[in-house]
């Protein structure tokens, strides 16, 4: 066998990832169907880890199989975004609170840091998404619950179906920075009440943007 060649099981990682991002900038959108050897073409490795990377997917809830259509991305309906959006805000909520109690001054530090980054001018929007990412789940960790974080983790894996964050647009990633910063000065004041209250205020604001940017996509274009 080559020795050059990452082992079917990394490639499958390698080929799950790449998907993964694919989804969550909508390059594949709602629908989209995954064909084996089309993939396998297109990211230039066997079959047998596209299918790997496939079930992976499906076992994340992205991916469902449709009879003599096959692997096709999962398309959310208007309920299912307001119960994504509804148990977000209760579990970033639970998490804000908690990590009021528990979090470290490092911590609450890094928190700090990475909203002054976010606040930086001319980041793009994948920047922004990966640092609001980041300052989440810092949060998280600082909520010292692994099993909330595993529900928010996989709670977020399913939002990645409705595509490019809403932090594309530069209003809403100023409104967000803000929002962070009333949770931050909670936290360092060891509010939980607070910090709980106000981390469910910016999660309603994250799902009315998000409502706004799905019903712009479904307005029709004038020709």
């Amino acid at each position: 066998m080559p020795t050059d060649r990452a082992p079917a099981s990394l490639q499958g990682e390698e080929a799950y990832l790449q998907l993964l991002g694919e989804i969550r900038v909508g390059a594949l959108g709602p629908g989209a169907r995954l064909t084996e050897t089309d993939l396998a073409r297109r990211l230039n490795i066997s079959r047998t880890p596209v299918r790997e990377a496939i079930r992976q997917l499906e076992a994340d809830g992205l991916v469902v199989h449709q009879p003599r259509v096959g692997a096709t991305i999962r398309t959310l309906d208007y309920s299912e975004v307001m119960e994504l959006y509804e148990m977000r805000t209760v579990l970033e909520g639970t998490a804000a609170r908690l990590a009021a109690r528990s979090a470290s001054e490092v911590e609450i530090a890094e928190l700090a840091a990475i909203n002054e980054e976010m606040r930086a001018p001319g980041l793009s929007g994948q920047r922004l998404f990966t640092l609001n990412q980041q300052f989440h789940l810092t949060m998280l960790d600082a909520a010292r619950n692994r099993y909330l974080s595993r529900s928010v983790e996989a709670l977020q894996k399913t939002l990645l179906i409705l595509g490019p964050s809403t932090l594309e647009e530069a209003s809403r990633a100023t409104e967000v920075v803000g929002e962070h910063d009333g949770v931050l000065e909670a936290m360092r004041a060891r509010d939980g009440a607070t910090a709980e209250a106000l981390m469910r205020r910016h999660m309603e604001a994250s799902h009315k943007a998000r409502l706004r940017q799905l019903r712009r996509r479904s307005e029709p274009v004038n020709q």
